[in-house]
């Protein structure tokens, strides 16, 4: 039994990530200051004899012995990461900062869980590991998008200059139950939208592209990379390659709920990506043949049946 440590493991998809490791036979630390998390993602697991919750700030040093770290906390919606984006880059870089500190400590294995905003609105297309990026550093979107990538060179830091043992994952558009009704994002935006049969709002024309990712999937590829051996660090991308226009998305989604919903056309947001699929070949051949095994509908159809439940 490893004990382990999940920060923002309330949420979304630190939520999974738990009951993952719960199942596998591990103690599990679950740190979260519930600002888009939430104590009903996590309910079903506080009677667990080795489920630990705390309530604290990833900004705020946490001191525990443990064998292996997720760092998931940090708000990851524009609507969310926007609201306070000062304390969006201070939870990525303090944040990671604390988490590194307390690995260097205690000798723990650490995965830090970035994301392909670190590549922006990207000229190459798709995106492999070694592209850079092209990211707006004074937009709307920095305080996400650089932390992230400040916590990426945090990281490599600590691992270069005190050996700590470091695993970075870059997450690709991920979707499922327990995602937040109101968190902004495309999947859970148009699913509420057409359950209510209220207008879905396409911003631009439709036709930028994302590539969707289950979360089941996801939390399995996390799991891999940190049973990896030292020598692998990353980054690694992880996520589906199989790429979507909005515009499908949004007609699949009104056909699986049967909705009358209208689509209406927004302003594009400033700095909101065109394109974004991964590149995954890395993934695959370190991870012993990591690929997404649940296709766009299927996820959709568990993902709407979660958001019918909790509407009801």
């Amino acid at each position: 039994m490893k004990r382990i440590l999940v920060t923002g493991g309330a949420g979304f998809i630190g939520s999974h990530l738990c009951e993952r490791l719960l199942n596998e036979g591990n103690e599990v630390i679950c740190l979260d200051n519930y600002f888009t998390g939430s104590k009903k993602n996590i309910v079903h697991l506080l009677d667990h004899p080795y489920f630990e919750m705390v309530r604290s700030d990833v900004t705020m040093p946490f001191y525990a012995e443990v064998d292996e770290i997720y760092n998931l906390a940090c708000p990851a919606s524009p609507i969310h990461y926007q609201y306070n984006p000062i304390k969006t880059i201070k939870t990525s870089v303090m944040g990671a900062i604390n988490v590194l500190g307390l690995a260097k400590r205690v000798k723990a294995k650490i995965l830090q869980a970035s994301t392909s905003e670190v590549y922006g609105d990207p000229q190459i297309h798709p995106q492999p590991e070694e592209y850079w990026g092209h990211v707006n550093p004074i937009g709307p979107r920095s305080c996400y998008d650089e932390g992230k990538r400040c916590a990426e060179t945090l990281f490599m830091d600590y691992h270069n200059q005190n050996k700590v043992r470091i695993k970075i994952v870059r997450i690709f558009n991920t979707y499922g139950p327990r995602m937040h009704p109101h968190d902004g994002r495309v999947v859970s935006n148009f699913i509420v939208q057409a359950l209510n049969n209220e207008p879905i709002t396409i911003y631009g024309n439709g036709s930028q592209t994302r590539s969707f990712q289950y979360v089941d999937d996801l939390v399995e590829g996390f799991i891999r990379m940190m049973g990896t051996d030292d020598t692998v660090i990353g980054p690694i991308n992880i996520g589906n390659p199989v790429e979507f226009t909005i515009l499908q998305l949004a007609e699949m989604i009104i056909n699986m709920t049967g909705s009358s919903s209208p689509l209406i056309n927004m302003p594009l947001p400033k700095d909101d990506p065109i394109q974004r699929r991964p590149v995954i070949d890395k993934a695959s051949a370190i991870l012993g043949g990591w690929k997404p095994q649940v296709q766009l509908e299927e996820g959709l159809s568990k993902t709407i049946e979660y958001f019918r439940s909790v509407k009801e």
